[in-house]
């Protein structure tokens, strides 16, 4: 499919323009922005910003920024203010934008199919090191996260980061972000098919194009032809699942329409078969429709999912055929239900060609500029040149041959990266929560450190797979309503009256073909201080109550609330 010119009025589908605004759609006439982001779109695209800070902001300092770009048009290029040291959560929703600002950014490095190269984790290594007072998160979605960032040290962190192939272009803002892929495409023993050529094609066409540089929001992809379902494709605004055809082979089930935050919605399939040569041309016309088709008017309705859950599945796929891809799809199966209730790649594989890879557990994501140039340094120890991120906030080592993998595992466990973690260690993910994040209202790194130690230490016999995310907002970056104990932030009451952080509580959410999102008991809100009793009391009275073989999603589905609280 052809790249479609940047001009809003040149790319959208001729419509008869109607009196009423309606929701800002392009497709419907409506070009006239309707509040301040979409203004700011229009007046100009983010992707110029760059030449504004080499040239301006990093020679003259953060005063210099003009506001629009520090607040909007900065995220184009992966730059977040952070939050200013000292702010309690209670300030959150009061202060205004400049007040919860400091002068120092969040920087995250896109790593589309978490695809690293040895060389590339030293370099990101080293930036940490040098220019972001050591900090590195893993995200739960195979991007690498790094602060205390200084404006003036943008343009040299760009240049060596680009000296590698790595990039922080549209990592935020309403574009197309990162793009998940399967940690373990191309060398996975049971994989249906390679999702790389196509990850690479997309980001070829639409990553940095101006023809797509000024969604509605931000757009999610994944794409993996694993059968572990291992990219969340559940909650991603367009999703290729690797199936088998009965009569065309391998390709991709199409999903469209999922996201969280605090209107969370399960993707739906269109029901359509993609083979892996069309996957990039079916992807521009999704991406094109939301743009064209998007709801402007309201950012908290601007994401794709309220399109698709206004159109539903028939109307969606008949409008990309017809309008954009000019040509019907081929009618598919469904994908296969996991084998596997783990779906983080973590421990030690074999790989399709003899050879094994090692996935192990950071804690919540977390890790530093000298652990990950030590991952680095010690894959290429063990005859490594590849690494990978998953979106669960994991790391992998590939390539490893049999003789290699026990004193591999060792060195890992040396650096504090478990290759055979506890089930809380392995299911816990945290936000970035109040330390960086300028919308948090509590704690969630160090909150969820600090529970797993406390969890391992209480529990030491508990075996079942479990998730545990914690979130510092209701936005829901750590995938609160879709893990089993899900934990939104939010400050509440203590039992002498006292306002202090806390989380409500979502139990039973999970992913794969059973997805759903956890329930809420009434009234159920818990402390920081009693998190780890709470979590220990529900976990107690599963292992008590469970039938043979029960996840504890199910589990917590059908349990009285009084088991619950």
């Amino acid at each position: 499919m052809a790249a479609t010119p940047p001009n809003p009025a040149a790319s959208a589908p001729r419509r008869k323009v109607s009196r009423h605004r309606g929701e800002g759609q392009w497709a419907q006439g409506h070009f006239t922005p309707l509040n301040g982001n979409e203004q700011f779109k229009k007046d100009d695209d983010g992707l110029n910003v760059r030449t504004r800070i080499e040239t301006i902001y990093s020679q003259r300092g953060f005063d210099s920024i003009d506001p629009t770009d520090l607040r909007g048009r900065m995220r184009w290029w992966g730059l977040y203010t952070q939050r200013k040291p000292g702010i309690d959560g209670g300030k959150t929703a009061v202060l205004e934008p400049e007040e919860l600002d400091d002068e120092y950014f969040m920087l995250r490095v896109r790593i589309d199919g978490g695809r690293l190269t040895t060389r590339q984790l030293r370099v990101i290594g080293e930036v940490s090191q040098e220019f972001a007072r050591g900090t590195a998160d893993i995200t739960d979605r195979q991007n690498i996260q790094l602060h205390w960032v200084r404006i003036e040290d943008v343009p040299e962190i760009w240049r060596r980061l680009e000296e590698v192939g790595l990039s922080t272009t549209e990592a935020c803002g309403d574009t197309p972000r990162a793009i998940l892929g399967s940690p373990v495409a191309g060398i996975a023993e049971d994989e249906i098919v390679d999702g790389t050529p196509a990850i690479e094609e997309i980001h070829r066409r639409v990553i940095g194009n101006p023809a797509y540089s000024n969604l509605p929001r931000k757009f999610k992809t994944a794409v993996s032809g694993s059968p572990l379902l291992d990219v969340a494709h559940e909650i991603n605004d367009v999703a290729f699942v690797g199936v088998e055809h009965p009569e065309h082979g391998p390709g991709f089930d199409l999903w469209v329409g999922g996201g969280l935050s605090t209107n969370p919605k399960i993707g739906v399939r269109l029901g359509a078969w993609v083979p892996l040569a069309e996957v990039a041309d079916v992807h521009e016309g999704v991406i094109s429709i939301f743009r064209d088709y998007g709801y402007r008017r309201l950012r908290n309705r601007a994401r794709l999912k309220f399109l698709v859950a206004d159109w539903g599945a028939e109307k969606f796929r008949q409008v990309l055929e017809d309008e954009y891809l000019k040509r019907k799809l081929i009618d598919g199966p469904a994908p296969a239900q996991p084998v596997e209730r783990w779906r983080d790649h973590v421990g030690v594989h074999r790989q399709r060609d003899g050879r094994f890879y090692v996935g192990f557990a950071p804690r919540v994501g977390r890790v530093d500029g000298t652990t990950l140039a030590k991952i680095a340094e010690v894959a290429e120890a063990h005859g490594s040149g590849r690494v990978r991120t998953t979106a669960e906030q994991k790391m992998i080592v590939l390539d490893v041959e049999e003789a290699q993998v026990e004193s591999l595992s060792s060195a890992l466990d040396a650096l504090g990266l478990t290759v055979s973690p506890s089930p809380f260690r392995r299911g816990t993910m945290a936000c970035t929560g109040i330390e960086f994040c300028k919308l948090a209202i509590v704690e969630t790194k160090a909150r969820g450190s600090a529970l797993i130690d406390e969890l391992e230490r209480r529990l030491p016999e508990f075996d079942e797979p479990l998730t545990i995310n914690l979130n510092g907002c209701p936005n829901a970056c750590a995938r609160i309503q879709v893990a089993d104990i899900g934990l939104k932030g939010q400050l509440v009451l203590d039992e002498d009256g006292n306002q202090v952080e806390g989380y409500q509580v979502h139990l039973g959410g999970a992913l794969g073909l059973e997805a759903g999102f956890g329930r809420k008991v009434r009234g159920l809100k818990v402390t920081s201080r009693e998190l780890a009793d709470y979590i220990e009391r529900v976990l107690r009275r599963y292992l008590a109550e469970r039938t043979d073989g029960e996840r504890f999603a199910a589990w917590a589905s059908r349990a009285s609330e009084e088991a619950l609280s």
